[in-house]
């Protein structure tokens, strides 16, 4: 994520030259709202939590653009000044990305992840790699035919943010959902390794599309080893800092304030070191959640980490969740734009299915792979707020535009659609017999 400032810019949204408002002031707002929509699901709505929460703010957010229609604009222009000035890329990408990926982290069986180490390999690097050239050259067909003609390197752009399935939305979703734990491991194995893969996928096309200078396999090469493999090392190194501080003390309070240490300071030194910051956090949580806990905490450390870190995830989901909910009013409302997000949907989804089934297919000769599991892990590939995050990194224009609003109509339907139904999905496969990963066999 190092290099986003300095390739794309701080492409701002228009209005974010207006007053700033009071760090301080924009947190309270934003966890005051995630808490009364929390509430309110919890007491009348009954979704699951985030999805809950999106919702909500989504069918308030479409009401305040209603009463703009019908000439009460005040409300919506309010929410768009926020908007401007919390610049949700900025936020996510640059912030609540680290504790989300940790927290995410630190609950994944290492050992588990091992097993499954082929397949999410596979998925983490060819899969997006495929997905990034397929979905991009078909929604260059797909908007030319609906009248929105764009550039094949911006839709390659789309292509490659679109890409990577989103850790935050999946970890948050399938907890609920009653997926397997083999399942859950592989597609979060996947959503917490793809990011480097994308980002580097994205920067290259961005690079071309942007200033025009064709890439060459050194450099394609030394960004891949300074944002990816540094981020993996970076990683090891100040998590196992980490875990040797955390082996010299017994004081959860100390140990708490060590790992929230690790995440700030960890990601904020990442960023001045050029590496991928989300990267060396999930190899730093997997470290700490897995040897640290086992080896370097005692269990009443171990219990009130666990505590602390679930109510960060839990505090931080809620939150972007709220601000994908917000989003809607920054999005291109046209029927065309709307059209083309639908579109692009199945695209998406054919293109998860085949980049999840060739490898499956591929590593049959030595695994063994129930066919419940292509099912899940396609219907389970979610996006979230990255997918709009690296949206809006873009420099502004129409052809960002553009992608933002499809982009956004994709995550909604993935999050809402997708995310909903991926639980009776498993019910109906178990029922049927088909039990994603059979007892038994070697996965």
């Amino acid at each position: 994520m190092s290099n986003f400032n300095s390739l794309l810019g701080c492409a701002r949204r228009p209005g974010s030259e207006t007053v700033p408002v009071h760090l301080l002031d924009l947190a309270a707002l934003l966890l005051t709202l995630a808490a009364l929509f929390g509430y309110v699901n919890h007491r009348f709505v009954g979704l699951p939590t985030t999805i809950g929460i999106m919702v909500i703010t989504m069918v308030m957010s479409l009401a305040m653009v209603l009463l703009g229609k019908v000439g009460v604009p005040g409300a919506a222009n309010a929410v768009l000044a926020l908007l401007a000035d919390i610049d949700f890329d900025e936020t996510l990408m640059q912030g609540m990305l680290s504790f989300l990926l940790f927290a995410g982290a630190l609950h994944v069986d290492l050992e588990e992840l091992a097993r499954h180490r082929w397949i999410i390999g596979a998925l983490a690097t060819g899969g997006v790699v495929f997905t990034t050239f397929v979905v991009g050259s078909l929604a260059w067909l797909l908007f030319g035919a609906l009248g929105l003609p764009l550039d094949l390197g911006y839709c390659l752009l789309f292509g490659a943010l679109i890409a990577p399935t989103d850790p935050v939305a999946v970890l948050a979703i399938m907890r609920s959902a009653g997926v397997p734990q083999s399942l859950q491991t592989k597609v979060a194995g996947e959503s917490l390794f793809n990011d480097g893969v994308a980002v580097v996928v994205f920067l290259v096309i961005a690079g071309v599309v942007l200033s025009g200078e064709a890439p060459t396999a050194a450099g394609v090469a030394k960004l891949f080893a300074l944002e990816a493999v540094g981020g993996v090392v970076y990683g090891l190194v100040i998590g196992w800092i980490c875990y040797r501080l955390l082996a010299s003390v017994d004081n959860y309070q100390i140990e708490v304030l060590l790992t929230l240490a690790l995440v700030m300071g960890g990601y904020a030194l990442a960023q001045r070191l050029h590496v991928s910051g989300p990267l060396a956090m999930v190899v730093a949580g997997l470290l700490i959640g897995n040897s640290g806990r086992r080896f370097a905490m005692s269990e009443h450390t171990r219990e009130h980490l666990d505590h602390f870190w679930e109510l960060v995830d839990e505090i931080f989901n809620a939150v972007l969740f709220l601000l994908i909910g917000l989003e809607v009013l920054a999005v291109e409302a046209e029927w065309t734009v709307v059209a083309a997000g639908l579109a692009v949907i199945p695209v998406v989804l054919l293109s998860r299915f085949v980049s999840v089934s060739l490898p499956v297919l591929a590593l049959r000769r030595f695994k063994d792979f129930s066919p419940g599991a292509v099912r899940v892990l396609t219907w389970g590939g979610l996006r979230g707020g990255i997918s709009v995050a690296l949206a809006l990194s873009l420099p502004a224009g129409e052809a960002r535009d553009l992608l933002v609003s499809v982009a956004y109509v994709v995550v909604v339907f993935s999050i809402v659609v997708q995310g909903l139904t991926i639980g009776p999905l498993v019910a109906h496969i178990a029922g049927s017999g088909v039990d994603g990963d059979a007892p038994g066999r070697t996965h």
